[in-house]
């Protein structure tokens, strides 16, 4: 048995230590926001935020994130992402939106932490956040427009 506090809710989960984070979230804690994508942590679709930091729940494993405090997409209120979904949504960044979740979580921990990134920045963050859309131009154009709005 496990306590996770997820979003600010402690959870008793019964799940096996190494089960991924992705599927307690979304098999037994109901949050589908947080997306399957590759399964070994290489296209960021599944990126929460462990203690403010992304991370890639499908390559995490439960008992790792037990004592944490785990956000994920449904949960994020800072106001950096706050400001990071005015610019998705005013930029029109989203064309599948598959990928959006993660990408939205890796965009609001990078503007926490620097909140005035250049272009440099903004690529070494989100590299390992995939699109299949290919919208990287409005991604960081929108990050850019964010950094503006929290200024």
């Amino acid at each position: 048995m496990l306590t996770l506090n997820v979003n600010g809710v402690h959870h008793r989960v019964d799940v096996a230590a190494d089960m991924p984070l992705l599927w307690v979230l979304r098999d037994r804690l109901g949050l589908t926001g947080t997306k399957y994508g590759c399964g070994v942590g290489a296209c960021g679709a599944c990126t929460v935020h462990i203690e403010g930091k992304p991370a890639r729940a499908c390559r995490t494993p439960a008992s790792a994130a037990a004592g944490k405090r785990v956000t994920t997409i449904e949960g994020l209120h800072s106001r950096a992402a706050k400001a990071v979904q005015a610019a998705w949504e005013s930029l029109d960044v989203v064309q599948c939106g598959y990928c959006q979740s993660g990408q939205i979580m890796t965009a609001a921990s990078l503007l926490a932490a620097n909140p005035k990134p250049s272009d440099a920045d903004i690529d070494a963050a989100m590299a390992g956040n995939l699109c299949r859309c290919a919208t990287y131009h409005r991604i960081r154009a929108a990050i850019h427009d964010a950094a503006k709005r929290l200024a």
